[in-house]
């Protein structure tokens, strides 16, 4: 699985954080820990995809890669 950079973020008006993939527009997920906003942000990702494919649309390749830790 191609793995993309996610930006993890609290909102005061949401109560939760909030994830956006910024290579892909308008992909985001929410969760009430960071972990499960990246978890739910990972679900999201694939969908994107998934949803980009069957409209024969091109998936963007990640901007940049990071290692893991």
């Amino acid at each position: 699985m191609v793995k993309y950079s996610m930006i993890v973020s609290w909102s005061e008006d949401d109560n939760c954080y909030l994830v956006s993939v910024p290579d892909l527009p308008g992909c985001m997920a929410d969760g009430e820990t960071p972990q499960k906003a990246v978890e739910n942000a990972q679900v999201i990702i694939a969908e994107w995809i998934e949803t980009a494919q069957m409209l024969g649309r091109e998936i963007p390749k990640p901007s940049f890669s990071a290692m893991q830790v």
